[in-house]
């Protein structure tokens, strides 16, 4: 990627014990403003240019696995009927990278961080604002915001004598938290709407500081909206127009079983029905993951699986998983497990229901069974 620089400016944030710090707690300082001419002979060139590569490279999903997931996509807010220059983020932003000589830059540069200062757990480091031009692709430039906290510890080789030296205000480009503007969904799209935020880290700097820019949900939360949806569809075309207590029952349930963190199996519909309403979730995310645990046993698998090679059912009164498929693969943790010669599933099912609890000296349950099957193999088998 040809990557052309604009402007950069660099700044230090210092927080109560950083250096001698102030009774203010925290402060910053502007330490230079670098145009194009500058920055190719800096230092800091040679530290941040494949940064921002990663930067714009880096995968991005719209709607992650996970709430905590450290890239995002962010998109401007508006009240209905108003554009984009209603956004107090993105207006910032534009004049940003609008800013038509280097003074004008730094000014605005300075309002940003003044703004990032007053939101919460600010930490020290280094806030860099740049403006760079992807000439592969555009004329016009992308905004990137980087913050490197300081590294505690940080010491290098000094001389014989002394052996190490401290480094004061050490950053790295390791854990650095990035923001660019406007996001490429694709190279050579620009989607100015919206803007791409990456923070490893637990504390959302950036999301508090953006204000005005939300986030889509996340993965697990969005298909579970849907599967509410299709709930309550099947309640309103099973009941349509009738509005007695049983309906409403149904509807209590739903709305408790939604609500709920840890869920049970609740049996209300037949298998057919639960695999077409799978394929509408999968149809849209075909890698969509698809996680259970029976009693103390977690399965991690596809959505798509469900049906053609996992299998739900029920036998002598417990709950069965049945997973098919050609081949087993073991890796860490090797067991003698990886040495059985497979039953016949007809074999093992007259077991299944057999066992009672058994509450150990520990506290811990044991399985039993009623009618054990007795072992086959003879004086070859193995002693485990």
């Amino acid at each position: 990627m040809d990557f052309h620089m604009q402007y950069l400016s660099f700044f230090v944030i210092q927080t109560d014990g950083e250096e001698s710090a102030a009774s203010s707690g925290k402060r910053f300082k502007h330490y230079q403003t670098l145009d194009s001419d500058t920055y190719e002979d800096s230092e800091i060139q040679r530290f941040l240019d494949d940064e921002f590569k990663r930067i714009v490279k880096r995968k991005v999903e719209r709607n992650p696995n996970t709430a905590g997931a450290p890239t995002k996509i962010g998109r401007f807010m508006v009240e209905p009927g108003y554009e984009l220059g209603s956004n107090q983020n993105y207006n910032l932003f534009q004049r940003l990278r609008e800013a038509d000589s280097k003074e004008r830059f730094i000014g605005i540069a300075d309002e940003l961080v003044r703004i990032y200062m007053d939101t919460s757990s600010v930490r020290g480091g280094a806030f860099i604002i740049a403006l760079s031009k992807l000439n592969t692709y555009f004329d016009e430039p992308f905004l990137f915001l980087l913050k490197c906290d300081f590294e505690p510890k940080i010491a290098r080789i000094s001389d014989e004598r002394n052996l190490i030296s401290q480094v004061e205000m050490a950053i790295s480009a390791r854990s650095i938290k990035s923001i660019q503007y406007p996001h490429m969904p694709e190279e050579g799209m620009l989607e100015h709407w919206e803007l791409k935020i990456h923070q490893a880290s637990h504390a959302r700097y950036f999301e508090d500081f953006l204000k005005y820019v939300s986030y889509e949900k996340p993965l697990p939360e969005v298909m579970g909206e849907q599967v509410v949806e299709m709930v309550q569809q099947y309640i309103a075309d099973k009941w349509q127009e009738d509005e007695s207590s049983e309906r409403r029952e149904e509807e209590n349930a739903l709305e408790v079983w939604a609500a709920s963190d840890k869920r049970d199996l609740q049996e209300w519909w037949p298998q057919e029905q639960v695999e077409v309403a799978a394929a509408a979730l999968v149809e849209q995310k075909p890698d969509l993951p698809f996680t259970f645990k029976l009693d103390g046993v977690t399965i991690k698998a596809l959505l798509a699986d469900f049906g053609p090679s996992i299998h739900i059912a029920r036998h002598n009164g417990r709950y069965v998983v049945v997973i098919e498929g050609d081949a087993f693969q073991f890796e860490k943790g090797m067991s003698p497990v990886e040495l059985l010669q497979p039953q016949e599933l007809s074999d093992i099912l007259p077991i299944i229901g057999s066992r009672k609890p058994l509450e150990t000296e520990y506290g811990h349950t044991e399985q039993s069974f009623d009618n054990p099957v007795e072992p086959t193999g003879g004086d070859d088998e193995v002693p485990w």
